[in-house]
């Protein structure tokens, strides 16, 4: 079967690949993009930790084919840092240790950058509730939440 070209867009920059009908976005993040940061803790879209945004939605990258982002804009952890200015959400993580290895945190973060994108003033339910999708499997969730809710009003803070 022929290869498909897709023309979209990632963290704002022009992409333009090569993949199979079938394949995941994640194996294209993977792969040829060479975007890392996206992990494959499941590969059924239970854990989370492939999250990124098609056109402002949440979606796991496991459960998309490569094929629909074209014309697309896709957001993945790579994109939230803007050089070396971390994401409040990526400074926040830092400073109340809010992760441990690593392989659910791009997922929690994308997902939660996503929640403050729409709402800046979540409830700690609100929170929980949103990243109901991210399987952390080696730390409670109460720093990951209260990280959020921290962010979100210090965000908050410094609209005003």
């Amino acid at each position: 079967m022929a290869k498909l070209h897709v023309s979209t867009t990632i963290n704002g920059e022009p992409v333009e690949f090569l993949c199979e009908p079938g394949q995941s976005m994640l194996d294209v993040l993977r792969g040829p993009l060479g975007l890392t940061g996206s992990k494959e803790g499941c590969a059924s879209g239970d854990c989370g930790a492939c999250s990124v945004t098609l056109n402002g939605r949440l979606v796991c990258a496991c459960l998309m084919l490569a094929a629909e982002a074209e014309g697309a804009e896709v957001q993945t952890i790579e994109g939230m840092a803007r050089g070396e200015a971390l994401h409040p959400l990526q400074q926040k993580f830092l400073e109340l240790a809010a992760l441990q290895c690593g392989i659910c945190t791009p997922g929690v973060l994308v997902a939660a950058r996503s929640l403050l994108e729409r709402n800046m003033d979540p409830t700690e339910t609100e929170v929980r509730f949103w990243l109901a999708g991210n399987l952390c499997r080696c730390t409670g969730y109460d720093k990951i939440v209260r990280a959020v809710l921290e962010t979100a009003a210090d965000m908050r803070e410094s609209a005003r």
